[in-house]
């Protein structure tokens, strides 16, 4: 297809595919979760879970990735209904901005209105370290892509959504408390999305620090702006998996990623909880 024509997804398709979720979850949660590399555990453990796996969603588009189970699973955490997506998918992995915003758009049109994103990044902030959190307060889009490319589709959202705020200001404040009353080493920072599936060099890493990113990643902007686009609330937390390239003295592999991730698990999933209850109550 023309790129001057392509439309941000095909609304066909995503009616089919909610048709398909709809039916499989007893009530879809109004608050849902996007499990970054090597944190998904924390879906195992919510309370009469239902699961559906991505693969057998109308469209949906199939995670290539080590970490990322391909799984939707609905349940009760603390009592507080959510829907935990167990795998996303990437641009790097071959697919267009429009497919990897899929599954929020999904989430939207199952009646979602709030969004947790979570990501495995590389810390640029020089006091930051692996198996710290940041709360993310804005982002930096360095893709050269956009999920909302094309025609617009109104009943969708506006032709030029508002980005001021994708990240909720009260998210912000209720994740960095908790955080910091659990005593974990939370920051607050600024997310810099990349291509991938390389990793940066270090003169890359020289320049986001000039711009004012402070940890870096190949996930969530596409994200986030289709939740401010379809009118979600936005929570964004970065795992600190590993100092970005040029930051430390180790050679980065996607293994340390998912390993940092597994040493951190339980109290990252403690520390959701809690927000969880705070922003869903």
């Amino acid at each position: 297809m023309d790129i001057q024509t392509k439309q941000i997804l095909d609304p066909q398709q995503l009616q089919e595919a909610a048709q398909y979720v709809r039916p499989r979850i007893a009530k879809p949660p109004k608050t849902a979760l996007i499990l970054g590399s090597g944190m998904g555990a924390l879906a195992e453990g919510l309370d009469q879970a239902e699961a559906i796996f991505t693969k057998d969603i109308p469209h949906y588009p199939t995670s290539t990735v080590l970490g990322h189970k391909g799984r939707w699973i609905a349940g009760k955490s603390s009592g507080i209904p959510v829907l935990a997506i167990q795998g996303r998918v990437h641009a790097y992995e071959g697919y267009g901005a429009d497919k990897v915003a899929f599954p929020v758009h999904l989430l939207a049109e199952i009646g979602v209105e709030r969004l947790v994103v979570t990501n495995a990044a590389g810390a640029i902030n020089r006091f930051y370290a692996p198996g710290h959190f940041m709360v993310i307060v804005d982002q930096i889009n360095l893709t050269f892509g956009n999920p909302l490319f094309g025609p617009n589709l109104r009943q969708y959202g506006p032709r030029f959504p508002d980005m001021v705020s994708e990240f909720d200001p009260e998210y912000v404040q209720i994740a960095l408390q908790e955080g910091l009353a659990l005593g974990l080493p939370v920051h607050k920072g600024v997310y810099l999305g990349v291509l991938g599936p390389s990793y940066e060099t270090a003169a890359e890493i020289r320049m986001g620090e000039r711009i004012g990113a402070d940890a870096v990643g190949m996930s969530t902007v596409y994200e986030v702006i289709t939740a401010a686009y379809r009118g979600l609330r936005v929570l964004g937390i970065s795992m600190i998996s590993n100092m970005a390239t040029g930051m430390g003295q180790t050679e980065l592999t996607h293994n340390e990623v998912v390993q940092v991730a597994g040493q951190v698990e339980e109290k990252f999933s403690e520390w959701i909880v809690q927000v969880l209850a705070k922003i869903s109550g």
